[in-house]
């Protein structure tokens, strides 16, 4: 999925894929002069590994979202990388199956969200696409929360003052794409829904025109506030 995830970002960000440098945070840290080096930092992430459950690479991919933080680098982080930024900063994340989203579900914006630069433009309610069955039920102190489902209330997050954003949802993902990953992943899908992939496309799942231009309504944002300091 790392290769269908870039085409996913760049689709999004209206940039080449090969803008977008993969550095896996699975397997050790980028250095600061990495970070340094490029403009944006997306955390994405793949539903192989958890958060709740953890490993030996847990505690160095959250200190690299700590240092993120610390250094006010413009960030987005979405599904897994939303979950994992919230607990590095001291959020709680928890494994609930009955609060599972996979699909498209409608999200309401929260009176900040509706106040936010970047989340302004969705108005009161938007489709998203998700799939995800860790749940951020805390967020970190100093997030606000910007959206929520009927499901899970932290949908989305910024930390004020500085330039980090995070989604639960996929913000990456258009329903075409969407259906490009959970092709792979059938038995995921049943075990969630209880549906075939036929049926769970028929009943779970339409476009979500809103959120196609929020991760380019994003980098506008955080960049030209990033270079007015």
């Amino acid at each position: 999925m790392a290769s269908h995830e870039v085409r996913a970002f760049a689709k999004h960000l209206r940039c080449d894929e090969g803008n977008i440098r993969i550095f896996d945070l699975i397997n050790g840290q980028p250095t600061r002069s990495e970070l340094d080096d490029v403009d944006v930092v997306l955390l994405g992430g793949s539903g192989d590994f958890s958060v709740v459950e953890g490993g030996e690479w847990l505690e160095s991919a959250l200190d690299v979202m700590r240092h993120l933080h610390d250094l006010s680098k413009p960030t987005f982080a979405s599904c897994w990388g939303f979950q994992a930024f919230s607990l590095a900063l001291g959020g709680r994340v928890v494994t609930d199956l009955d609060r599972a989203e996979v699909g498209t579900f409608k999200l309401t914006v929260t009176p900040e969200g509706k106040a936010d630069p970047v989340f302004a433009s969705l108005g009161t309610s938007f489709d998203a696409q998700m799939g995800h069955q860790d749940i951020v039920d805390e967020l970190p102190d100093g997030a606000v929360c910007l959206a929520s489902s009927d499901r899970v209330k932290n949908q989305a997050f910024r930390f004020p003052g500085k330039p980090i954003y995070g989604t639960q949802f996929h913000p990456e993902l258009d329903l075409s794409t969407l259906l490009d990953r959970l092709r792979t992943y059938p038995a995921y899908i049943k075990s969630i829904t209880g549906l075939d992939y036929e049926a769970f496309v028929q009943q779970c799942c339409r476009e979500s025109v809103a959120t196609e231009g929020l991760l380019e309504q994003f980098i506008h944002h955080v960049l030209a506030d990033h270079a007015n300091r």
